[in-house]
């Protein structure tokens, strides 16, 4: 059919909830219009309809759009999923039918017809086959901004809109990462919604609204409402961070860098009074965001104040009322104890440390420092990173898929000899080794003397990965044999993956050549 035989398909938004918050291209259409469909629950009242009810004429032909289940309990064949597609393929037939008789077809939708809502359902089915135009509204999320009187997001800031239908886990690391968030969808979700409000310590900066801009509306902080009494059109909001109340920030503008010189850790601002803050120290993974979970994001966000080797710290998005304390790489004691100084009085702290803490990073610093006076009671977290191992094994293939022991060629902090001991003992017992700091611009010879140790029990030609930069921009991944690496290749950011007798050096179709380590070992 020609477009001009049919008629027309329009999917209306009408904002959420206030008719008088429906914009005026939405009044015309539906002035306009031959047929108003709108969908229902099986009671036949629609909240849509109710919206829109005194713009309709006696002379509309209305098509209620009943839904046949509105939970996911059902006795048909292809249970819930398989009701609501029959559902929304027999309600586009009958749209379609009007459409095909060149009447106008205006759907009814609360907010935006394509922001959660069942609209998009007709859409999809129809709006290839007729011309079509959607009217946007009003979402529900902005209304409860509004209704709340606080800015949703701010300057850089990023938000965040979850389904509460989403398991909690998710929910839990979704909130924990975000900036700001909107979870709709409550009602019998709430208490899961609360749960992982509550586990991603954002509970307490989360707000309720139900029914925004409607007569019945309400809002409250989320820790108090009853969850008993909690309607399907309801959200829960975390509003912008940006200057929300958050301790005392001291004098330092919002954003701004303090570069914390040797002898400035004593100078922490504040005395110390009233309970201890927190220090938490994050694993940034080896590069950017992609490498940084969900958890250590949080804690980022979280943080009133971010203590770190400036490198690192630098990696870290500067947000709006956090101080950065950056310094040098070389002062891992006085850093962890600027830190606690700062927890002592009462600071939410984070110690940033590239790849994991825990693996010749922050969070030994950190710990040594807190097991003794006066920082024994400052509390003190560990979130974990990716290393540079496994994300350097991870471009090159499965290097470490057998056992495999990780060692740090630095001298800095114990004597040449006992690594060179270490190296001996790794290497007979046949283990994939994984060389963290292997070289750098003071220390140029650690890696060929490694080389000629290695090579008293290994082959000249087992694999050696050296990855570069892995996840950044400069990132390089080679595979060279032992016997030709060579340590002028090698710098501070490279890390070198040798493999054992086992040690696989495979090319694929595509040419490229990739590493691995079987799982099953030979029997002696």
């Amino acid at each position: 059919m020609s477009e001009q035989q049919t008629g027309r398909l329009y999917g209306v938004g009408l904002g959420p909830g206030d008719p008088s918050l429906m914009t005026v291209r939405a009044v015309e259409v539906i002035a306009a219009a031959d047929v108003i469909a709108y969908h229902s629950a099986r009671h036949g009242r629609s909240i849509a309809r109710s919206i829109a009810e005194r713009h309709l004429r006696p002379d509309h032909i209305e098509e209620r759009l009943v839904y046949p289940v509105t939970t996911e309990t059902t006795d048909h064949p292809g249970g819930y999923r398989g009701a609501m597609e029959e559902f929304y393929a027999d309600a586009a037939a009958r749209l379609a039918a009007h459409l095909d008789a060149g009447r106008t077809v205006a759907v009814l939708a609360e907010g935006d017809p394509l922001f959660y809502g069942s609209y998009m359902h007709m859409h999809k089915r129809l709006a290839d086959r007729y011309p079509t135009e959607v009217i946007p509204g009003v979402t529900s999320v902005s209304a409860a901004a509004a209704r709340l009187g606080t800015p949703l997001v701010e300057g850089e800031e990023v938000l965040t809109v979850l389904p509460g239908t989403l398991p909690e886990e998710e929910l839990t690391a979704r909130l924990a990462t975000a900036d700001a968030a909107a979870v709709m969808k409550l009602g019998r979700t709430f208490p899961t919604v609360r749960r992982a409000l509550e586990r991603s310590g954002r509970l307490a900066d989360a707000r309720y609204v139900e029914r925004a801009t409607m007569q019945a509306e309400r809002t409250a902080p989320l820790a108090e409402v009853d969850p008993e009494s909690v309607p399907y059109f309801s959200m829960a909001v975390l509003p912008s961070r940006v200057d929300a109340p958050h301790g005392d920030r001291g004098d330092t503008p919002s954003g701004d860098r303090e570069d914390t010189p040797h002898d400035d850790r004593v100078d922490a601002p504040g005395g110390v009074s009233g309970p201890p803050g927190e220090v938490v120290v994050v694993g940034l993974g080896p590069a950017g965001p992609l490498w940084l979970t969900p958890e250590a994001r949080g804690e980022l966000a979280a943080a009133e104040d971010l203590v770190g080797y400036t490198t690192y710290l630098d990696r870290v998005p500067v947000r709006p009322g956090q101080r950065r304390h950056a310094s040098d790489n070389k002062v891992e004691a006085v850093r962890a104890e600027f830190a606690l100084d700062l927890a002592r009085r009462g600071r939410r702290v984070a110690v940033v440390s590239s790849g994991d803490p825990g693996v010749f990073a922050m969070a030994t610093a950190v710990l040594e420092a807190a097991c003794e006076d006066p920082y024994r009671e400052v509390p003190v977290r560990i979130v974990p990173g990716m290393t540079a191992a496994h994300a350097a094994a991870a471009r090159a293939g499965a290097p470490l898929g057998h056992d495999y022991a990780v060692i740090s060629l630095s001298d800095r902090l114990k004597p040449w000899e006992v690594i060179a001991e270490r190296l001996r003992a790794a290497a007979a017992a046949d283990l994939v080794l994984a060389l963290y700091n292997p070289g750098s611009r003071s220390r140029v010879w650690q890696v060929g003397k490694a080389r000629e140790l290695l090579l008293e029990h290994r082959a000249p030609d087992t694999p050696v990965v050296l990855g570069r930069d892995i996840g950044g921009p400069g990132e390089r991944v080679r595979i060279v044999r032992l016997a030709d690496l060579d340590p002028a290749q090698v710098d501070m950011r490279t890390i070198l993956l040798v493999g054992s007798s086992q040690t696989r050096t495979v090319r694929r179709g595509d040419g490229t050549d990739i590493v691995w380590t079987p799982r099953r070992y030979p029997e002696a």
